[in-house]
């Protein structure tokens, strides 16, 4: 039996204490598999954003179970004792926003990553350089992130996001300010890279353009997750 490469289990967080306590997640539970891609969906305050930073080591739930690339880090308390390192080693991260750092170049923005995980120089850029061909943006490697287009600074951010092979990637809002072409192509992306690294990744979003492509959803209201099975809608290759 495969590991799931994220599995959630009751998952909670209260905000405060007496009567002025607000449950944010009551009762979360989701599994995605390595190699899959699954929306989370769901109206503002419904928790989304909540159980993002819970599941990206940023906030501490308040009770529950989480499992990331087969190893439990989070039972009614972290099992991990570097966080920073976890975050950095073993979950990606892709915004809404690019946020490259503005005066590194396109190789040196995906290779920090693994450098600052202790790979020299040269292999780190070898890794960032073998992402960003897979990324199609191999040929804007010395570029500067305000020379990029939107669509491509958004596959340079998905190369950094896999740049330590992590299990799991969390999308937040990836596709929010792209037209529909690059919406789709960011979809097919994801999907072709889940499958090539066996990685994990959830995607949170509102985008309507996106929402079909998907094979699987969760969607949260009220702090608790119901599982639905998605369209799966195949995206069509850009000419």
């Amino acid at each position: 039996m495969i590991e799931p490469g994220i599995r959630i289990e009751g998952l909670r967080k209260r905000y405060g204490s007496g009567a002025t306590a607000v449950d944010a997640l009551k009762d979360v539970n989701m599994v995605v598999a390595p190699g899959e891609v699954v929306g989370l969906i769901g109206p503002s305050g419904s928790g989304k954003s909540t159980l993002l930073k819970c599941l990206g080591a940023v906030i501490e739930p308040s009770g529950g179970r989480m499992v990331l690339g087969g190893e439990t880090i989070y039972d009614d308390g972290w099992k991990i004792a570097e966080l920073r390192a976890l975050r950095r080693d073993r979950i990606g991260f892709v915004f809404q926003a690019p946020y490259l750092i503005p005066f590194l170049d396109v190789t040196d923005n995906v290779a920090l990553l693994p450098m600052l995980a202790g790979m020299d120089n040269a292999a780190a850029r070898a890794r960032a350089l073998e992402l960003l061909d897979a990324l199609d943006v191999a040929h804007r490697a010395k570029a500067q992130p305000s020379e990029l287009s939107g669509g491509e600074q958004q596959r340079v951010s998905i190369a950094r996001a896999l740049a330590n092979r992590p299990p799991v990637i969390l999308a937040d809002e990836p596709t929010a300010p792209l037209d529909s072409e690059r919406a789709l192509s960011v979809v097919r992306i994801l999907n072709r890279m889940a499958a090539q690294y066996d990685t994990a990744i959830i995607v949170v979003t509102h985008d309507e353009k996106i929402i079909p492509t998907f094979k699987r959803i969760y969607r949260i209201r009220d702090g608790r997750t119901e599982e639905e099975v998605g369209e799966g809608r195949v995206v069509p290759e850009m000419a």
